[in-house]
């Protein structure tokens, strides 16, 4: 597939994966607010930078996260952080070309290296799963101002990274001052208001 897809073939993957209505709802909902919230911060931030690529890539994102919802449909909390790696090989074997799987294995958090799997114990296989493009960072960065928490929620910048530096340390906040700093930050009361998501 060397096109990239349309939002319609995009919502029909989520529903090709999806388990139930409700996590397609869930998922595919944050997926298209995480879209917004990119092409917000790429028009002002950094014009420069693929348009359709960033929707694209916040479209699919999170398309792992299908395969670990429990049967209430709350993600596995401990297996949670591969969801990325099984999105990009669920993008592989779709046909999808590399720039796009990347989306799903280097959003989360601000980053997750080798050493970061080493000294955590994670369960990935050891790679660096890091944005390395502007359409990349953009995706990882609006990620974290919408979550799919019970209720969804639009968390401000200064909540994620106390959370960020509670789990992950110095460092990591860090990476997130950065990205804050090129991107600025997204305005979140309309949209949570169109929604109907709670602001933290």
């Amino acid at each position: 597939m060397s096109s990239l897809p349309t939002p319609d073939d995009i919502r029909a993957l989520h529903e090709k994966y999806a388990p139930t209505p409700e996590a397609f709802e869930l998922v595919h909902t944050h997926c298209r607010v995480v879209a917004e919230i990119a092409e917000r911060l790429r028009a002002r931030a950094v014009p420069e930078a693929d348009a359709e690529l960033v929707r694209a890539g916040a479209l699919l994102h999170d398309i792992g996260v299908y395969e670990l919802l429990d049967a209430e449909g709350r993600p596995r909390l401990g297996d949670y952080i591969r969801h990325g790696v099984i999105g990009h090989e669920i993008l592989r074997r779709e046909g999808f070309p590399e720039r796009l799987c990347r989306f799903c294995s280097c959003h989360t958090g601000v980053g997750v290296t080798r050493e970061d799997i080493r000294r955590q114990g994670l369960p990935l296989p050891e790679a660096d799963y890091v944005a390395t493009t502007a359409e990349e960072e953009l995706v990882m960065y609006a990620d974290k101002f919408h979550t799919k928490s019970d209720p969804p929620a639009f968390p401000s910048a200064e909540t994620y990274a106390a959370g960020l530096v509670r789990l992950f340390g110095p460092e990591k906040a860090a990476a997130f001052r950065a990205l804050r700093e090129r991107f600025g930050e997204p305005e979140l009361d309309g949209l949570a208001a169109r929604y109907g998501h709670v602001r933290r």
